[in-house]
C-alpha cells in the first residue's frame, strides 16, 4: 500500500500501488467545485489519469489555479479542433494567441467566417463536450509519432517533435481526432462545463469561464490595437516562413539563425524609428509632442525602449530629456498600504500625483522647475538641486508601470501627449494548436535579470510572478489601449537564446519547493527549442538588458 499525503486536506491515506489520482481524489472524499482538473505530485504537474507507485505528496488543482486553468483550456481547445475537424474536413484551426479575455482563432476554410459557421461549430462542441468522450494518451518512439503527424498533414507538430531530441515523445487522441499537447489534459470531455465562442473580427474568440468566478466567462474586452500588433507580426512570422518552433528550429539547425536575428533586430529598429518619425511630426493646431509616456508590465524592455526612441528622436533634431516616476513617490511613511498591510509600491497612489502633475505643467508651459530625487535610503523625496526648462526642441520621456493611466495626467493637454505601450508580445506558437503565453517570455527575461543583476534565485521570482502579475491586471492593462503606439518587444528567435540563460538557472530550484512546478513545466517548453548563442546579437538589442553586454548604461 501507498502513503498519500493530500495538501488540499492536510492528511494521509493508504492507497494500492497503481492507482489513478483521480481514484485518489475520491478516495480522500474531496469537494471541489471547480475541479480537479489535474494535480501537483511531488510539485510536478500530472494528468487525473496519471498512476501512483510509490508514496507521494499531491494537491490537486482546479480552475481557479493558473496550471488547473492551463489544463481546462488545452482540453477545451482540442474539443474544437474535433469540431472543425468533424464539420470541415478539408479546413483546420489555430490557436494564436490570447486576447480580450480570450483566446483568438483562426479558421481556415477557404471562404469567409459566417455566423453560422460560428454557431455550428458552437453546437459541434456542445455534442462533443455532452458525449464524455475520453482523452486518450500514448507515448511511443519520436519517429513513430513524427510519422503519425506527416500523415495527418499536421506539419508543425512533426517538425516540432523531428527538433525535439528526445527518443520517446506522446500524442492525445479524441474519439478519431489525433493531436499533441505538451502537458496535462482532463480527463473527458464532460469536464468542460463552461465555455463559448463567438465571431472575432477575421477570426474567432474561444472565450473561457473567469478563475476568479468560474460559474462566469471571463468578460470580452476590446483590445483592437493588441489584435492589430499580433496580426501584423503573425504576418512577419508568415513571410519569414517561421509561424512556428518546428520552422524555427529547422531555421536554425540548417544555419540561418543570425539572419533570423538580423532581420528581426531591423524590424524593431524600423519600427522603433517609425514611432519617432510620428512623434516628431505629429502636429495638433500648432501644439507639438512635448511628453512621451511609455509604459508596459514587468520585463517588458521599457527602459531600452526608451534610450532606442530617445536616440531616433535625436536623429529627428529633438532632444529627448528622461524623467523617472520614481523619484516622485510619495515618502515611504505615506505610500499605501495593500491588502496584507504591506507598502504598495505599485500602487499609483505611491506616486505624489499633484506635484508630478504641477512640476509638468510648468515645465509644458515653458517655466522652470527644481528636479526632486527619491532617496531610497531614507524613504524620503530630497530636491537635486537640478533645474530644468523645456525648450523648442526638447521632449520628456517618462518611463513607468503608470504611464498610460489618465489618472496620471489628467490635466495636461492631449496634443502635448503621446502614449507608447511596450509588450513583449509573443506571436511564435510551439504548433499550430499550441500557443506560448506571453507571460512565460517576460517570466523567463526576468529571471535572468534577477539572477544576474538582483541576486534572486528563480525560486524568489517565480514565488513574486503572482504578485507582479496582479499589480499589472490592476494597474498597466486596463489602460493599454489608451496608447497611441504600441511596440512588441519579443523578438522572433528569443526564446532560443534566453534558454541557455535561464535552464541552469531554473535547475536550481529544489523538488520541494512549490515553485519547482513551474520552474519544471519553463524547463519542459524550452526543451523544444534549439539552442542560439547570443553572439550575433548587437549590443542595442533589447535582450542585452536582461542578458548583459548592451552598450547602454541601465
Amino acid at each position: 500500500m501507498l502513503q498519500i499525503y493530500c495538501k488540499n486536506n492536510n492528511s494521509t491515506r493508504e492507497f494500492p500501488e497503481g492507482s489513478s489520482l483521480l481514484d485518489i481524489y475520491n478516495g480522500f472524499n474531496l469537494v471541489m467545485p471547480y475541479g480537479p482538473v489535474s494535480a501537483k505530485v511531488n510539485n510536478k504537474v500530472e494528468s487525473l489519469d496519471f498512476r501512483v507507485y510509490y508514496n507521494k505528496d499531491i494537491e490537486f488543482l482546479d480552475i481557479t489555479s493558473s496550471s488547473g486553468m492551463r489544463t481546462y483550456v488545452r482540453s477545451l481547445f482540442f474539443v474544437l479542433v474535433k469540431a472543425v475537424e468533424e464539420l470541415y474536413p478539408q479546413g483546420n484551426i489555430s490557436l494564436e494567441h490570447p486576447i480580450s479575455k480570450g483566446y483568438f482563432c483562426k479558421l481556415h476554410i477557404d471562404r469567409t467566417i459566417g455566423l453560422d459557421d460560428v454557431q455550428r461549430i458552437k453546437q459541434k462542441m456542445q455534442e462533443i463536450i455532452a458525449a464524455d468522450i475520453p482523452y486518450t494518451r500514448t507515448e511511443s518512439h519520436t519517429e513513430e509519432v513524427v510519422r503519425l503527424f506527416e500523415k495527418q498533414g499536421m506539419m508543425d507538430k512533426a517538425r516540432l517533435l523531428d527538433t525535439y531530441g528526445q527518443l520517446y515523445s506522446y500524442y492525445y487522441q479524441l474519439g478519431d481526432t489525433v493531436d499533441c499537447y505538451y502537458s496535462s489534459l482532463v480527463p473527458s470531455t464532460g469536464y468542460i462545463r463552461l465555455f463559448d465562442i463567438v465571431k472575432y473580427y477575421d477570426g474567432l474568440l474561444l472565450r473561457i469561464p473567469s478563475r476568479e468566478n468560474p460559474t462566469k466567462l471571463e468578460e470580452v474586452v476590446k483590445q483592437e490595437k493588441m489584435l492589430e500588433v499580433f496580426q501584423e507580426y503573425h504576418r512577419w512570422n508568415q513571410i519569414l516562413g517561421i509561424s512556428t518552433v518546428g520552422d524555427l528550429n529547422v531555421a536554425c539547425n540548417e544555419g540561418h539563425a543570425t539572419d533570423l536575428i538580423n532581420v528581426s533586430e531591423a524590424l524593431q529598429e524600423k519600427k522603433i524609428a517609425q514611432i519617432a518619425d510620428e512623434i516628431t511630426h505629429r502636429d495638433q493646431d500648432g501644439k507639438r509632442v512635448k511628453l512621451v509616456l511609455i509604459s508596459g508590465p514587468s520585463s517588458s524592455g521599457k527602459t531600452t525602449f526608451s534610450k532606442r526612441l530617445s536616440i531616433q528622436l535625436m536623429t529627428n533634431g529633438l532632444k529627448p530629456y528622461p524623467i523617472s516616476l520614481d523619484d516622485y513617490f510619495v515618502n515611504r511613511n505615506d505610500t499605501p498600504l495593500d491588502e496584507n498591510g504591506k507598502h504598495d509600491f505599485e500602487s499609483l497612489y505611491a506616486v505624489d500625483l499633484p506635484f508630478f502633475e504641477e512640476q509638468l505643467s510648468t515645465l509644458l508651459n515653458g517655466g522652470e522647475v527644481e528636479l526632486p530625487r527619491y532617496n531610497f535610503t531614507t524613504g524620503k523625496r530630497e530636491m537635486s538641486g537640478k533645474k530644468l526648462r523645456i525648450d523648442e526642441h526638447m521632449i520628456l520621456i517618462i518611463e513607468g508601470i503608470h504611464a498610460l493611466n489618465p489618472a496620471l495626467t489628467p490635466h495636461i493637454p492631449n496634443e502635448n501627449k503621446y502614449k507608447v505601450y511596450v509588450s513583449a508580445l509573443t506571436t511564435i506558437l510551439l504548433d499550430n494548436h499550441n500557443y506560448i503565453p506571453t507571460t512565460d517570455n517576460r517570466l523567463l527575461r526576468r529571471i535572468i535579470r534577477d539572477y544576474k543583476y538582483r541576486n534572486y534565485s528563480a525560486e524568489e521570482t517565480i514565488a513574486r510572478w503572482p504578485s507582479v502579475r496582479e499589480g499589472e491586471e490592476k494597474w498597466i492593462f486596463p489602460y493599454q489601449e489608451n496608447a497611441d503606439a504600441m511596440f512588441n518587444s519579443a523578438l522572433l528567435f528569443e526564446l532560443a537564446v534566453l534558454k541557455d540563460y535561464v535552464e541552469p538557472v531554473l535547475r536550481k530550484v529544489p523538488n520541494r519547493c512549490p515553485e519547482y512546478s513551474e520552474a519544471h513545466r519553463l524547463l519542459r517548453f524550452l526543451n523544444y527549442f534549439v539552442s542560439v548563442q547570443d553572439k550575433e546579437l548587437p549590443p542595442t538589442s533589447l535582450l542585452r538588458e536582461f542578458l548583459g553586454g548592451s552598450s547602454f548604461q541601465y
